[in-house]
């Protein structure tokens, strides 16, 4: 299969393998790590439109955002056109090359709110949060979403027609519905109806992980790509592996090695530098547990990682990782 750029707007895709937003996870520090190995796009963490707005960010804010960030996509949530709106707005402003519009979230501090995938039990105000945001902005807009509420209410599809009309660009459809959150398995076949309801690109999500499963998801929904989201953890460069065998992309140098070692120290050292040492040290945590998982770093060495202050966790990086001459020895 050979890479076909996707065409979103005026903006070209290619490869059509994205980092999906992951709350917690997918911050500035990771997004550029993953996007150095070669992806098309990826999407930032949600962001809350009225509470940005209302909070007036600073050079701070915005570059904890990204939005001037080369192939992303800043990803919006809301149940009010207004700082919907306004949120886009600001964000274009900040050099946002995409939106995309979060229908999708499960969580239930977002659905209590009416905002996230709460938005497919009434289509129609979902509809005036996106003719809104297209409106506010020159930049293509994109939607994320689900296969529905429950099983008893699948209406992606009408969803997708709809956006479609109003000006979406590019949807996103994770085989799930809401009520299942992350339980089960991705119903990637589900995706298929959508993809053939409207015109513009689909990228399948849910459960994609690597090669394999990418394969698979695209045969069964007919999407024009694929968005990995939990694959990446510990594993930054399994988008662009995935980007290169599906999609001829040229395949990305996996780190072995003293050149593990190095991408860790400096994926860890950048999570310091974003947050300052006492946050980023707590944040890394996820991810240096996440490396040391295909390591099979001894117990007792992964407390000591996790738990020491950050000299010390570079100095043992390599050897937690069985990178190191002291761990090959």
């Amino acid at each position: 299969m050979t890479s076909m750029p996707l065409s979103v707007g005026d903006v070209q895709l290619d490869p059509p393998v994205a980092l999906a937003p992951l709350a917690g996870i997918t911050d500035l520090p990771f997004r550029q790590l993953v996007a150095r190995f070669g992806i098309g796009w990826v999407v930032s963490e949600m962001v809350a439109s009225q509470e940005m707005v209302q909070a007036k960010p600073g050079v701070r804010e915005r570059a904890e955002i990204g939005a001037d960030q080369a192939r992303t996509a800043v990803q919006i949530a809301g149940r009010e056109a207004y700082w919907m709106a306004e949120a886009a707005r600001q964000l274009e402003g900040q050099g946002a090359r995409l939106i995309d519009i979060n229908m999708g979230c499960p969580a239930k501090k977002v659905t209590n709110g009416y905002s996230g995938s709460a938005l497919l039990k009434d289509l129609d105000h979902a509809l005036s949060l996106i003719d809104a945001v297209v409106a506010a902005v020159s930049v293509p807009v994109t939607l994320k979403t689900r296969l529905g509420w429950d099983d008893t209410l699948l209406n992606a599809a009408d969803l997708a027609q709809r956006a479609e009309a109003a000006g979406i660009k590019m949807l996103t459809i994770h085989g799930r519905t809401r009520c299942q959150f992350y339980k089960g398995h991705a119903d990637w076949a589900a995706i298929n109806p959508i993809v053939s309801s409207v015109s513009i690109p689909v990228i399948a999500n849910g459960d994609i992980i690597d090669t394999k499963s990418a394969k698979q998801a695209l045969a069964a929904s007919g999407a024009a790509g694929v968005m990995i989201g939990r694959g990446a953890q510990g594993r930054p460069w399994a988008p662009a592996q995935v980007a290169s065998a599906l999609f001829g992309s040229p395949a990305p140098d996996v780190p072995k090695g003293a050149s593990l070692t190095a991408m860790v120290s400096e994926h860890y050292e950048s999570m310091l530098a974003f947050y300052g040492a006492d946050l980023g040290s707590r944040v890394a945590r996820k991810h240096l547990g996440w490396y040391m998982d295909d390591a099979d770093t001894p117990p007792a060495l992964r407390r000591h990682i996790l738990t020491s202050p950050p000299k010390e966790v570079l100095a043992r990086i390599g050897e937690a990782l069985n990178t190191s001459e002291s761990a090959a020895a």
